[in-house]
């Protein structure tokens, strides 16, 4: 074997390993930009304690930069298995409260237990089924999960994964 042919040898081996390093360097940064940043991850969830809430009202908290209706139902709230689940004997409603037209924010009508979007008059029951006007679909059950009488937003528990299968 000539001294050139060792060289050469060596040198492809030196450039191949280079390129291997650096290759795998940039996959890693890469993939480190595509990761979510930590903030964002801890963003995730929120948990919202009902040990205080009061039948028929409606409570509203933000998840993810998105407005979240829980409401608790009292006896003359419209009944519906596949939208409703029950803490320590009350019973409520979980749905993301933007319009799936447009995705405006209904407002809650107390007296008539519905929600009434102002941007094209659509219309959910309080369980957030559409009962009028352009809305395509109910209003869109965040993921939950409950714990005693917590909800936590954003994370999926027994309860959500019955809602969802039910639909």
């Amino acid at each position: 074997m000539s001294v050139d042919k060792k060289r050469r040898d060596f040198s492809g081996m030196l450039l191949g390993g280079v390129a291997l390093v650096g290759g795998a360097s940039v996959g890693y940064g890469v993939k480190s930009a595509w990761d979510p940043l930590p903030s964002v991850m801890s963003a995730g969830f929120t948990t919202v304690d009902m040990s205080k809430a009061k039948a028929g009202k409606l409570y509203v908290v933000e998840w993810r930069g998105k407005p979240i209706f829980i409401l608790n139902k009292n006896k003359s709230s419209v009944e519906d298995d596949k939208r409703e689940f029950t803490i320590e004997g009350n019973t409520y409603s979980v749905m993301i409260g933007l319009c799936t037209h447009l995705g405006c924010i209904p407002a809650y009508i107390e007296k008539n237990k519905k929600f009434k979007c102002a941007c094209h008059g659509g219309e959910f029951d309080s369980n957030g089924m559409q009962t009028f006007g352009p809305p395509p679909r109910p209003l869109d059950i965040p993921p939950f999960k409950v714990n005693g009488n917590i909800i936590t937003l954003g994370e999926k528990g027994e309860e959500y994964n019955k809602l969802t299968s039910k639909a």
